[in-house]
């Protein structure tokens, strides 16, 4: 392996494991968080925050445009160029159209306030609280326009600094409002973390050097075009998998009944939790990467596999630890009553290294900013997704939904393969194509150990394909970046520093 290629490693690597550790931290955070504020506002101070976040979520979402995830592809374009006039005009042009979103989204908010008090909570008590939480609008599109210059020059360890000590600050903020002023501190506390966020990440962005230029209004107004373009098909496409995650819920309800439904929210839920920050770690710093070398079809093929192995690397023994700690996992979240979303949730377990390709495969139409392509793209896979649920609940009830996942999976990623093959020259390496059937050999294996094997004997057969997945993982791994060896290195500084 080349020094190249093992540096290109290396990046993946080290990103994800920042970010990774620090979604881990902060769901740390958010547990005791949560606990402390169970205590003290209990259900109807939950309930409360729930019916005034999910109608502003959805100002945000159409109003925001997506504007501060789109941007990252421009930022870490001119920034990987080294053209810096061209990276302070977007930067310039990203900062005053947020500006526009957030009080866009703050002017609806307004305006709408006490229809959205009636639809949330039957009366107009809530007006003045949606009035007062439209000011999270304005400082929320702030944040994410310096949020998308740390992302898009790929300040790693600013980024997950200022996460890191966003949520510690959120805590630490909205603890003492609970405790002093009970019920009525929930949009007090919702505004404070909004503040933090804003000081947190204004703070780290302006440490990245940005070249003072003149842009005017209009030529703003012109280049920022470009960005609200994708972030609308990403505001549709995001709206779009809202709309059938309710509309597959309500079909569950309709063949089910609740209960169904209950646990069929409850298994992606609890699978989100296991491997959900797995890919948010990765995308943190791997679309800002993709974009970079947007342009160049071997690289753009190469960082693709390079991303998609790294992931299976993480995701195959995740995933075996997550099948092998199902029976305790979900009475310790849930109850012995959500025991019944067992065989559903095994088998994504075969499903999720598929997922890790797709998502590698997904992010290509982004970093192009080849917009209408990736709503393209995204309503097929959601077209396969919904359509195999649906005939999977039909046929063979919740255990259907997981023998859907991966139906949908085989399909999307074979097309998405396809395609890319037809459009553009991509390629799948051969040392992807080779840790994936292993890692999913081990896969399939321990699912059909626990499936049909008597407990004892099935879990102890997971238990030592998990022991194999790791220790597969941690030789790959090496191979790629030589951690023993920088942990040598570092080893050997660390004495001398003695």
């Amino acid at each position: 392996m080349n020094d190249s290629s093992q540096e290109s490693y290396r990046q993946v690597f080290k990103a994800t494991s920042i970010f990774g550790g620090t979604q881990v931290f902060n769901i740390a955070i958010g547990l005791v968080r949560s606990k402390l504020a169970a205590s003290l506002i209990g259900t109807a101070g939950y309930g409360i925050n729930s019916l005034l976040s999910a109608p502003l979520g959805l100002i945000g979402s159409l109003t925001g445009l997506g504007i501060g995830f789109s941007a990252i592809r421009n930022i870490a374009t001119t920034h990987a160029e080294g053209d810096q006039e061209q990276f302070a005009r977007t930067v310039k042009t990203l900062r005053r159209w947020v500006w526009v979103t957030g009080l866009l989204g703050m002017l609806v908010t307004i305006c709408l306030a006490s229809s959205l008090s009636r639809s949330s909570f039957g009366n107009e008590d809530y007006t003045w609280a949606f009035v007062a939480l439209s000011i999270t609008f304005l400082l929320g599109a702030v944040s994410s326009g310096q949020s998308a210059v740390l992302y898009g020059t790929r300040r790693i360890k600013d980024t997950a600094r200022s996460v890191m000590i966003g949520g510690v600050l959120g805590a630490l903020t909205s603890i003492p409002l609970y405790y002093f002023y009970g019920l009525k501190g929930i949009v007090p506390a919702i505004i404070a973390a909004s503040c933090t966020s804003l000081l947190l990440s204004w703070y780290f962005a302006r440490r990245v050097p940005v070249k003072a230029v003149d842009v005017s209004y209009s030529e703003s107004f012109r280049e920022g075009l470009s960005f609200a373009k994708m972030g609308f098909m990403m505001t549709l496409s995001g709206l779009m998998g809202s709309a059938v995650a309710y509309g597959l819920s309500a079909f569950i309800s309709h063949m089910g009944g609740v209960s169904e439904v209950g646990l069929y929210n409850s298994g992606w839920s609890i699978t989100e939790r296991y491997v959900g920050m797995v890919f948010a770690a990765m995308a943190a710093d791997y679309y800002p990467r993709l974009s970079s070398v947007s342009g160049d079809r071997t690289k753009v093929s190469d960082m693709v596999n390079q991303q998609a192995e790294i992931g299976i690397l993480i995701v195959g023994p995740i995933m075996l630890l997550y099948l092998l700690s199902l029976p305790i996992l979900i009475p310790l979240l849930y109850t012995s009553e959500f025991l019944g979303v067992i065989p559903f949730t095994q088998w994504v377990v075969i499903g999720m290294l598929l997922k890790v390709i797709g998502w590698s495969l997904g992010f290509i139409a982004l970093a192009q900013g080849k917009s209408a392509l990736y709503f393209r793209l995204e309503l097929v896979g959601t077209v396969i997704q919904t359509l195999s649920i649906m005939g999977g609940y039909t046929i063979w009830g919740l255990e259907g939904v997981g023998v859907a996942f991966v139906i949908s999976y085989v399909l999307y990623v074979t097309y998405m393969v396809i395609f890319y093959i037809k459009t553009q020259s991509f390629s799948i390496s051969k040392q992807l194509f080779l840790l994936f059937t292993g890692m999913q050999l081990l896969c399939i294996l321990a699912f059909l150990s626990v499936k049909f094997l008597p407990n004892f004997y099935g879990y102890t057969v997971c238990l030592l394909l998990l022991i194999i997945s790791i220790l597969l993982s941690a030789h790959e791994l090496n191979k790629r970046i030589e951690f023993m060896n920088i942990y040598q290195k570092f080893k050997k500084r660390f004495r001398r520093k003695k």
